[in-house]
């Protein structure tokens, strides 16, 4: 009798409230990396570069280039590295969010649900920035960018992202009961995605016996289906966009389950163990 009364919040006001406090979680995901966000951008921008500096280079060197789509080869090559970098990204991003027995836990507001949508969003506004700058400044300083389907190649990467998100979200279920393994099965896909997410060819110029190797990651279908929609003279015949979507409905109710039920049985001595 003597609590102070709760007045009930309506539908609006609490998806006010919902959005408020990811907002908030977005900005400080942001300045982990940096205290100024200008500066974590920065960083950013100059990974992308580089990567597309070093795949130029040796396309060139080993002389590669004739394999690639008939058309702007930089485009060939940020289309593979942006989407690349998005999904490996979120995947870092969410399994390395806030898990049910940090200490972020214990402020009210804070749930699991809104670490996990700051950490993905964050690093989706970091890697979306950054391709827009990037592309801009290519688009100015050297020659006009041209895609055959803008909407379908900007599907692609928001693809590439959502299943970055949910093989994340599996590593986070998986965290608090295997920590090292976690973080060593993290680290050793994003490094096997720097091959099997196929950034470095096309699906249509390998053999049916390397196929196989590769038609597994739902990233390469990601990127090999922006390259479709970014060249008009290139057809994927090899990949599907649906298969890397359902591939990442699957993953995301599998870690919806496993962080539910990690949740259930949350310990405070598990923050020890990191």
């Amino acid at each position: 009798m003597f609590q102070p009364s709760r007045s009930n919040r309506g539908s609006l006001s609490s998806a006010i409230n919902i959005a408020e406090l990811i907002y908030h979680s977005i900005v400080r995901q942001v300045r982990k990396q940096h205290n100024n966000a200008f500066v974590a951008l920065l960083v950013n921008i100059l990974q992308s570069m580089i990567f597309v500096g070093v795949f130029y280079l040796m396309f060139s060197i080993l002389g590669m280039r004739g394999s690639a789509i008939r058309g702007d080869f930089i485009i060939y090559i940020m289309t593979g590295v942006f989407l690349f970098m998005t999904h490996s990204k979120a995947v870092g991003a969410v399994s390395g969010s806030e898990g049910p027995a940090s200490p972020m836990m214990q402020h009210a507001p804070m749930t699991t649900a809104i670490s996990i949508a700051s950490a993905a969003l964050g690093s989706f506004y970091i890697q979306f920035l950054s391709l827009c700058i990037i592309l801009f400044g290519y688009h100015i300083a050297f020659v006009p960018v041209e895609l055959a389907d803008w909407a379908g190649a900007f599907y692609m990467l928001i693809l590439a992202w959502f299943t970055g998100v949910a093989v994340g979200m599996v590593f986070l279920a998986m965290k608090p009961w295997f920590p090292a393994f976690t973080g060593v099965a993290v680290t050793l896909y994003q490094r096997a995605n720097m091959i099997a997410s196929g950034k470095m060819f096309v699906a249509n110029s390998l053999p049916s016996f390397m196929l196989a190797m590769f038609d597994w990651n739902p990233l390469f279908h990601a990127i090999d289906q922006a390259r479709g929609f970014s060249f008009i003279n290139y057809n994927p015949r090899y990949t599907s966009w649906e298969y890397a979507f359902w591939v990442g409905v699957v993953l995301t109710v599998i870690g919806l389950m496993g962080e539910f039920y990690t949740r259930k049985h949350a310990s405070a001595s598990w923050s020890a163990r990191r």
